[in-house]
């Protein structure tokens, strides 16, 4: 569904699509947020799919593409870290990582709200001594001798053989064990060494191992009462005022409560089951499912989920008992989330969606600025020019989007050339429709600068045809300049839609900046060796590790270079007049 501006404002899926679209234009009662979406529905299209799950797909990645303010979107952002051990390997190591694969592994987690995965996987090395090293064991061929850790008594030493497969995968089920919700056995390992440690007087790893101690009194403390430790569950509540929502997530693994997030999400659903269904489809796509599911209300579609996590599991929308509890729990939470961040989700609106509106009627710009890209220029006296495009989407940074540009034809420092190239480049990539990156079309381009950076940069747009709203904003008194106008547009200080302008400008000259200095610092790091026509990467180390440093090369004679594996004659003699030649 589009609005007035052709933007998409909602995606849905349906079995039966006159039936779905009939439910939001029939002139009856709806909650507040489909009244709101409805009022502004302008147009919409569909799309035909062979089934079900290819419909969920591409619902997926359409609310992905255009963000629908309507669609509940999670973000892509940092993702919570999870314990992964590769039981396919001969002598498994503990690995922290923040993407789950199909790849046989178990994985353990996502821990979250207090509970740091690091300090477990070293509370885990205190008390177990499995290598923490990546380095591939052969089982025929041991290594030379051990690391430091076996020195010190953190590791068995697979790597030299120094204990069986067996004897080691025992160790590793004593962790598997661990992490599954038994923490009586590290417990005990980890008192016993710690009181070892005092009585030798070793008080700093004593109070290492106090702290360790902690971690899994931590743990401990969340233990649901009644509940077995071999169960998982995961736990979604909906609460809901009719125009804004919280979904609260409650994790629970080995009888224990990992973590409690709450989400809040607008969707434009009319049943609140469809909601929290697109909710835990998008959810799963990042995360590992427990092989049981509490909701507050009944999921549609619930073998769709299986299908797609093909995995059996057992959803519970009637809870009882210990489940009934959790979810009286979770709802609590979202409840109370709810009342405290309606004011803050308010504001986030005025700054974004509201400002990126009244930005348009200001300005009197021809699109409703959804993307909206922002260049800027840094250099040093000409040298190491750059130029940066920032991208804002929907009033938000959208930094997989941000691209930097080195500038490479213009010479001496003229900001008003480099802009063009940058604002040239981008531009014919969109029209080559080539790269992915650049294939979106913005609706409005800002140029860091006054009326002369804008003049030069609308010179590349009229020549490339493209109807896209341009303007420049003056850091001065912050004057927004329009293109073929003299007189500038002051927008109200302090109000949202300068404050959004002010935003993206100071971003963009922050990633402008950063490229620039990390291009400068390479310079000035650069080895000498580097600038000698012949020596590549491999040839470079070969060098440095025979003679340790780049003055020591050129402190050597033709000869001794000409020794050295992969020099010939005539390199060693490009190395040496490189050195004695300046």
């Amino acid at each position: 569904m589009r609005d007035k501006d052709g933007v998409v404002i909602y995606v849905g899926k349906a079995k039966n699509l006159k039936n779905r679209v009939s439910q939001y234009f029939r002139a009856s009662i709806k909650p507040i947020k489909v009244q709101t979406m409805v009022d502004n529905v302008d147009d919409f299209e569909y799309f035909i799919t062979a089934s079900e799950m290819d419909a969920l797909a591409l619902e997926s990645n359409l609310i992905k593409k255009y963000q629908p303010f309507y669609n509940i979107l999670l973000k892509d952002g940092k993702q919570f870290p999870y314990i992964k051990i590769n039981l396919k390997e001969p002598f498994p190591r503990i690995e922290i990582v923040r993407k789950v694969k199909k790849d046989g592994a178990k994985y353990f987690g996502p821990y979250f709200a207090g509970l740091d995965a690091h300090e477990i996987v070293k509370t885990i090395h205190s008390a177990f001594k499995l290598r923490t090293c990546s380095t591939k064991i052969s089982l025929q061929t041991p290594a030379k001798r051990e690391c430091l850790n076996y020195s010190l008594g953190l590791c068995y030493a697979p790597c030299t053989h120094k204990i069986s497969q067996e004897q080691y995968r025992k160790e590793v089920d004593k962790v598997i064990n661990f992490l599954n919700g038994n923490d009586e056995e590290i417990e005990k390992i980890l008192t016993a060494k710690m009181q070892k440690a005092s009585e030798s007087e070793n008080f700093e790893q004593a109070i290492i191992l106090r702290d360790r101690l902690k971690m899994v009194e931590k743990l401990k403390q969340r233990v649901v009462a009644n509940l077995p430790k071999t169960v998982d569950k995961d736990i979604f509540a909906y609460h809901s005022d009719g125009l804004s929502g919280v979904i609260c997530v409650m994790i629970v693994r080995g009888g224990k409560i990992l973590g409690v997030l709450n989400y809040p999400c607008l969707d434009a659903e009319i049943e609140e089951n469809q909601t929290l269904f697109n909710f835990i489809y998008q959810y799963y796509q990042k995360a590992i499912p427990a092989s049981e599911i509490i909701t507050s209300h009944k999921i549609p579609d619930s073998e769709l989920i299986e299908k797609f996590l093909n995995k059996k599991i057992n959803f519970i929308d009637n809870p009882h008992a210990i489940n009934k509890r959790l979810l009286e729990m979770a709802d609590e939470n979202a409840r109370d989330y709810l009342e405290k961040h309606i004011e803050k989700e308010r504001l986030k609106y005025n700054n974004t969606l509201g400002a990126i509106k009244v930005l348009k009627e200001k300005l009197n710009l021809k699109h409703l600025p959804v993307r909206m890209e922002c260049y800027d220029i840094s250099n040093i006296s000409g040298t190491n020019k750059v130029c940066s495009m920032v991208v804002f989407k929907n009033g938000m940074p959208s930094k997989k989007d941000y691209r930097k540009f080195k500038i490479k034809t213009v010479k001496g420092s003229n900001d008003f050339a480099s802009l063009k190239e940058a604002l040239e480049r981008r531009l014919n990539r969109f029209c080559e429709g080539k790269l992915e990156s650049f294939k979106e079309k913005p609706d409005l381009i800002i140029i860091d600068g006054g009326k002369g950076q804008l003049s030069s940069t609308f010179e590349v747009l009229q020549n490339f045809g493209l109807d896209i709203d341009m303007i420049s904003l003056a850091k001065r008194i912050e004057e927004v300049f329009h293109p073929n106008s003299p007189t500038p547009t002051l927008l109200r200080p302090g109000s949202a839609e300068l404050r959004l302008l002010q935003r993206i400008r100071d971003e963009a000259h922050r990633f402008a900046i950063t490229f620039h200095r990390q291009i400068r610092t390479k310079e000035q790091t650069q080895s000498e060796l580097e600038s000698i026509k012949g020596v590549g990467p491999k040839k470079r180390d070969i060098l440095l590790k025979i003679f340790g440093t780049s003055d020591k090369i050129a402190q050597a004679s033709i000869e001794e270079l000409e020794s050295v594996n992969e020099i010939n004659h005539n390199l060693a003699t490009v190395i040496y007049n490189h050195f004695h030649n300046k």
